[in-house]
């Protein structure tokens, strides 16, 4: 029997790690209405907090990055998932605003940063030669895979309970993955004596840790410059800004609460984001086995125009109150949800080489999340303003489009890489 490759395992620790940090992050949504209702707040300021979250994540990747090179992967998931746990189990005790916004804006934003941003490159990088796009497409999904297991159990613990049940559930979950990765995680094939899958020799993956600057802000910021001069750079940013206002920021913040506005029940709208969540596993996944094998500016052309589509379609299905119509959004929008990443991650590691890839990647996830802070801020202030989500919904719809045109400029092929190793 033929021994299953390392490589494979640790793919599975990944999933497992990212599925715990995206419901931490992806529960927000449902905890919006009981902060309101437990603590009276209001939500522009609940949607703040949330928001900050999204931010401080997103602009934390290139520097997640840059520490892994420095300071080691496994020690900074177990500082990650660390910080993760201490703002789980702080919110048990929460009762100002300023908790609120230092525990889910800081606390969970900072330590969710390396799962939700650079973690699957830096993964598919280290592990793999061969099946790269695939790793990064199945450890994207295990972020979708979250939401379709746990969020219809987490409203449903917030309706039949209280959300502190729903949080204790989640805690428990942490402590599960660190111990998990203090026992099974290593630090690279080189570690171990064997090669990454695909490769040739035990180095075949390994980044030349000897040049890299050891100052992580320096390193960073460093690679952040090079980068501006290339107009691939703010193509690949700019897009991916639309892709977060468009997912995380809107979909994953207000959506339940747009949906319990036309008087669907908290369940029934977390069940839907459940059910993308099916949709987006499979259709991640299959991005990922896609951009090994296709134009990928192609790719993300056809993944923002039918988002964008879908996204306008929305507020038709909420207003005539229709479930088949909201089910068949949820198929559509779902295979679409981060379906995203793996060709962006290809083309980032394509412009800018494998060593510098990671880091660009991080600069280009905070783009991604500074769009989706925007929306998960500027949704709740629409919100309260107009009294209804349809205008900020309709107005992400069309800047998908906008970023389809972005994406399809991208030069296709390089004779080398534009930042040099």
């Amino acid at each position: 029997m033929r021994k299953i490759h390392y490589s494979w395992i640790i793919l599975c620790l990944m999933f497992f790690s990212i599925i715990v940090a995206g419901i931490i992050r992806s529960s927000a949504g449902v905890f919006v209405i009981p902060f309101e209702n437990d603590f009276g707040w209001n939500r522009s300021t609940i949607s703040f907090a949330f928001g900050l979250s999204l931010l401080i994540y997103g602009l934390s990747g290139p520097f997640m990055g840059a520490l892994v090179q420095i300071i080691g992967l496994k020690k900074m998931i177990l500082i990650s998932m660390g910080t993760l746990m201490v703002g789980l189990f702080s919110s048990l005790f929460m009762t100002e605003t300023w908790h609120l916004v230092i525990i889910w804006g800081i606390l969970i934003g900072g330590g969710s940063s390396l799962f939700l941003t650079v973690l699957s490159p830096i993964i598919a990088n280290r592990w793999f030669v061969k099946r790269r796009g695939l790793a990064v497409g199945v450890l994207t999904a295990s972020t979708a895979t979250g939401q379709l297991v746990l969020l219809p159990v987490i409203a449903y613990l917030v309706e039949k309970s209280s959300w502190r049940a729903s949080i204790v559930l989640i805690l428990i979950l942490s402590i599960v993955t660190i111990l998990l990765m203090i026992f099974f995680m290593k630090e690279s094939p080189k570690s171990m004596g064997i090669s990454p899958y695909g490769g040739e020799s035990i180095h075949s993956s390994e980044p030349e840790n000897n040049k890299i600057d050891r100052n992580p802000f320096r390193l960073a910021i460093s690679v952040l410059f090079n980068a501006f001069s290339y107009k691939e750079f703010w193509l690949l940013a700019g897009s991916f800004f639309v892709c977060g206002l468009s997912t995380s920021g809107l979909i994953g913040t207000h959506f339940v609460s747009y949906c319990i506005g036309f008087g669907f029940a908290a369940v029934t709208a977390a069940s839907m984001l459940s059910f993308m969540g099916i949709f987006d596993l499979v259709g991640t996944t299959l991005s990922g086995w896609l951009s090994d094998r296709f134009d990928n500016r192609w790719l993300l052309f056809w993944y923002y125009t039918l988002r964008g589509i879908s996204l306008i379609l929305l507020p038709i299905a909420l207003f005539e109150g229709s479930f088949n119509l909201l089910l068949i959004f949820a198929v559509f929008y779902g295979l679409d949800w981060i379906a995203t990443v793996p060709p962006t991650v290809n083309i980032a590691r394509n412009i800018f080489g494998l060593e510098k890839s990671v880091i660009i990647y991080g600069w280009i996830s905070a783009a991604h999340q500074i769009g989706a802070a925007v929306a998960a801020f500027g949704g709740g202030a629409i919100f309260e303003r107009y009294d209804t989500y349809t205008s900020a919904f309709i107005g992400a719809g069309i800047l998908c489009l906008f970023a389809s045109l972005c994406v399809i400029v991208i030069r296709k092929q390089h004779g080398k890489t534009l930042i040099a190793k």
